[in-house]
């Protein structure tokens, strides 16, 4: 059965839909078998990221009210294999989603992908709760701004409250990643570090993505920059996803100096 990952934040504008984008793709590079599903009702613009907007015909509202069924909404990715995407609607509201329905379609694509990644809306409104319900894993998404961090910790908390896990008595295994961190302005104090984010948030780092204007053509053009070997940003998603996996590997040391980041390559087993 698939693994559900829910990619989510406390607040818009952090990032969010371009971390599932990279990460599905770097995943998918790795050989695993990966559907992105936007759950961002009414506001998509993970098909956007992916290069995929001009392919879709049905969405996830379609197959859940049964207007198509779920093999004709599902789009291949042709540049990556084994990487595929269900959108978002564009026409309806988040209210539209059903929690019976939601549970009914992830748990029928658990039967045939290794992971089921989803972008869930900014917020804390009824289409974020859909998204977090069934997640066996939560990526927490922030920036390394206080407001940011802030509204990613009051997530957490409705995670741990809201997801079926914690009705069961579990809890869902929860990881954070910074974003659009800037080294320079880190050793200036002018930007939270990351063990700033982390003593705040109280949960295990799984990626450190520096910022770089070469997110903004890779998200403007549609091409994930995981699929860029010769990209920062790219080898810091590329490293995330074999985190998922499992796998014990260094994060990236974002200054020359030995400083704040010299001393993270130990902090994640």
């Amino acid at each position: 059965m698939g693994k559900v990952i829910t990619i989510t934040s406390g607040k818009g504008g952090v990032g969010k839909s371009t971390t599932t984008a990279n990460i599905a793709t770097a995943l998918a590079k790795n050989g695993k078998k990966i559907i992105a599903i936007d759950f961002d009702i009414g506001l998509r613009n993970l098909d956007m990221i992916l290069g995929l907007e001009n392919r879709i015909v049905y969405d996830v509202v379609d197959v859940m009210e049964k207007r198509c069924n779920l093999a004709q909404a599902i789009i291949k990715d042709k540049r990556t294999n084994n990487l595929h995407f269900l959108p978002a609607s564009q026409t309806k509201d988040k209210t539209v989603l059903d929690k019976d329905k939601v549970e009914n379609l992830i748990n029928e694509l658990k039967k045939d992908f290794d992971y089921i990644l989803i972008d869930s809306p900014a917020g804390i409104e009824s289409g974020f709760e859909h998204s977090i319900y069934l997640a066996d894993m939560a990526l927490v998404v922030t920036t390394p701004e206080i407001s940011s961090v802030r509204d990613a910790d009051r997530v957490i908390g409705i995670i741990d409250a809201k997801s079926k896990k914690a009705q069961l008595g579990e809890e869902v295994e929860k990881r954070i990643i910074i974003n659009r961190i800037k080294p320079e302005l880190v050793e200036k104090g002018e930007m939270l570090s990351t063990e700033d984010v982390l003593h705040i948030l109280a949960l295990d780092l799984i990626g450190i993505v520096p910022d770089d204007e070469e997110i903004v053509r890779s998200t403007n053009i549609g091409e994930p920059i995981a699929l860029n070997e010769n990209s920062l940003v790219g080898e810091a998603y590329r490293r995330i996803a074999k985190r998922i996996e499992n796998e014990e590997i260094e994060f990236l040391d974002l200054t020359k100096k030995k400083g704040i980041f010299s001393k993270l390559k130990g902090l994640f087993k």
